[in-house]
């Protein structure tokens, strides 16, 4: 549910800003956002997952495109360099970068609990309501637990 009011709200306000915003602006975040979301999956492939490198990935790869096509640009006649244009692609990658991190963190604390200790039963009864000591653990295949 909250998802969904998230996604509404963020398309209405896409909407609004359409009409605020120049529309080159708005082709260059999206195209920044595509490409940032390009730069995120190479970076998260090649970190292990890591969600710094994936996020500089977002950034970078958006930065390297509008960098580019700002380059590209201002050799042409009648065109020349516009920093704005780089913001709003730079931006568009920003926005990637965070929203990946967001959805990921669900999982991240997923994992995180999963892998947290535990109550065992079993180990309870066979201990009989006691911490175990740390050479009762080490040779923990040589003791047997029969009920």
């Amino acid at each position: 549910m909250k998802s969904t009011i998230f996604i509404l709200i963020t398309l209405l306000s896409f909407n609004f800003g359409n009409s605020q915003i120049d529309n080159d602006k708005v082709l260059h975040f999206a195209g920044g956002a595509l490409f940032g979301l390009a730069g995120a999956g190479i970076a998260k492939e090649i970190s292990n997952g890591d969600r710094y490198w994936t996020f500089a990935g977002a950034v970078g790869g958006a930065l390297l495109v509008g960098l580019g096509k700002e380059a590209i640009d201002s050799g042409q006649e009648g065109n020349s360099w516009d920093n704005a244009d780089v913001l709003a692609t730079a931006l568009g990658g920003v926005a990637v970068g965070f929203t990946i991190d967001i959805f990921t963190g669900k999982k991240r604390r997923k994992q995180a609990s999963a892998n947290s200790l535990t109550y065992d039963e079993n180990l309870n009864i066979f201990f009989k309501n006691r911490l175990p000591s740390l050479d009762e653990l080490r040779f923990s295949t040589s003791i047997i637990h029969t009920e």
